[in-house]
């Protein structure tokens, strides 16, 4: 559909076609990133509008609809930036990116207020299970992803009814407590339930949708200000890692060179990359690396998890993050690895120790962070390996005696195996308390932070996530209905992988000695 008399330049805007999920052809808007000439034929580097990045892709002249072309619009002229020819106005939100990294990390904005002692701290637990109006069940994937960046948005208002209706449901406790029960309290209209603690948005992004300061030290966090034109476009086209070929999401910055291969080759040991199959065959007679460098802390049946050294193995270190920045967008890449350390996770066989995945952490962290960077390799997505991941994170915590919290922003696949973590940690421990005399057992707020070293401001956040926190007769209670109680089990039962204690051999080190690193 393309009129080849107009010229399409970058920064257009026009339909393209492209197959959906169903494999039914659409027309979503899209910008024209780039454009390039091969052998006299054009081809259009196009960015879907509203899609996730990892969908833009080369097309050909004949999937542009030019009738509904939209030209660049024309940027009004303005007085030069100190006097330099040739300076080009920043857009408006490059500006909002500019002074928001001017502020200091420890804006006011990120601190959390503290948890009201004296009614969110004591949980008891009633026994009986009551099938009344239904509580949503465990969130979904799309609901997941939108509570975890916008904790505030579900509906904070919670009704109850007068006091002599519910009288047998709960005596009234004079500590002002929080207790947990397995009745449901029907709503009523007009009555709004107390928040629960503070804001949180120290552990996920700020509910009006603005992403909290982005930090500036000791992180892969990006800030987006060098987001521009080479690296929103993938350069890569194909990676063969070991028995597999992947088609990266992302841009990494390879040397210039590699990226007009048709396939980029890796070595699935060292991860070292090389120009052709002869280059990889001949590299590998020579490779001695049968599993990642560094200490093995863990191993239950096929899965081990290594721990790398960023300074110890810079070379390996580099070429994991360069990998990995081709399926993860909001990292930046450094070259510096000396301050982190990588825990990855292979799967065993004949042939050596394949890599699965991978999570990094900050040597020392000054804000309990116990991850900065997490992926899955797409070959081995949905399969329960991104939980076993998080899953040991927190347990690499627990031996070191300390809360911890994966650092902002996550991705969006990050997002949800997270949320998802918590919910089922947290009801699983829930649902595990016993009565004693008759009486609803307690548990605090600290104590379950302390059992799954899960940050306490995770715990609460997650807890309002799924809506289980309400304020009655003084107090604040947690109501878990038979749909969540049911959703709960059924997730349970298809996660098979569970990180083993007793197989975990970690001592943690003292890295505030700088002779250590």
């Amino acid at each position: 559909m393309a009129d080849h008399s107009v010229e399409i330049t970058e920064g257009c805007r026009l339909p393209v076609l492209r197959k959906n999920q169903v494999n039914e052809d659409e027309w979503p808007l899209a910008e024209i990133l780039s454009v390039k000439d091969i052998l006299g034929k054009k081809l259009y580097y196009v960015h879907y509008i509203d899609f996730n990045k990892r969908l833009d892709e080369w097309v050909t002249p004949d999937r542009l609809d030019i009738k509904k072309l939209q030209f660049p619009k024309k940027e009004a002229k303005t007085p030069m930036k100190d006097g330099l020819p040739g300076s080009r106005p920043s857009s408006p939100e490059r500006d909002v990116v500019r002074e928001s990294t001017l502020q200091p990390c420890c804006d006011s904005r990120r601190k959390t207020l503290p948890t009201p002692k004296r009614k969110a701290e004591s949980v008891s637990l009633a026994t009986q299970v009551t099938a009344v109006t239904p509580v949503p069940s465990l969130p979904s994937s799309a609901e997941a992803s939108q509570a975890s960046v916008y904790p505030a948005m579900r509906d904070s208002s919670f009704s109850i009814k007068s006091r002599d209706e519910h009288e047998p449901l709960a005596s009234l406790t004079t500590n002002g407590t929080t207790s947990i029960q397995r009745h449901l309290i029907p709503p009523q209209p007009g009555r709004k339930r107390k928040s629960c603690g503070g804001t949180d948005e120290d552990s996920q992004d700020s509910s009006d949708g603005i992403p909290s300061a982005p930090r500036m030290t000791g992180s892969l966090v990006s800030d987006r200000s060098h987001d521009d034109i080479v690296t929103r476009m993938k350069n890569i086209d194909c990676i063969e890692l070991g028995r597999h070929r992947l088609k990266p999401w992302y841009f990494s910055p390879y040397p210039q060179e590699l990226t007009s291969l048709l396939i980029l080759y890796l070595c699935e040991f060292c991860l070292k990359y090389l120009k052709s199959l002869k280059c990889l065959q001949r590299h590998l007679t020579k490779c001695n690396l049968r599993h990642p460098p560094g200490n093995e802390i863990y191993r239950k049946g096929t899965i081990s998890f290594f721990e790398i050294d960023g300074r110890k193995n810079k070379a390996y270190s580099q070429n994991l993050c360069l990998l990995a920045k081709c399926f993860l967008d909001h990292k930046t890449l450094y070259y510096d690895t000396d301050p982190f350390l990588f825990y990855v996770m292979t799967e065993y066989d004949s042939k050596g120790f394949h890599i699965v995945g991978y999570f990094s952490k900050e040597k020392e962290s000054t804000e309990d962070y116990n991850l900065a960077c997490i992926l899955t390799l797409p070959h081995y997505q949905r399969r329960g390996y991104g939980k076993l991941l998080i899953e040991i994170s927190y347990e690499l915590s627990q031996v070191e005696g300390k809360t911890g919290t994966p650092e902002k922003p996550l991705s969006d696949l990050g997002l949800l195996s997270y949320r998802s973590y918590w919910s089922q940690t947290i009801l699983e421990i829930l649902m595990d308390l016993k009565s004693e005399n008759g009486e609803r057992p307690q548990i605090t707020i600290n104590e379950i932070s302390e059992i799954t070293s899960v940050k306490k401001e995770d715990v609460i956040s997650t807890l309002q996530y799924l809506n289980l926190i309400n304020y009655y007769k003084g107090q604040y209670i947690l109501t878990l209905s038979e749909d969540i109680v049911e959703g709960h089990e059924r997730a349970m039962q298809k996660r098979h992988l569970r990180i083993d204690p007793k197989c975990l051999h970690f001592t943690p080190k003292d890295w505030s000695k700088r002779g250590k690193w």
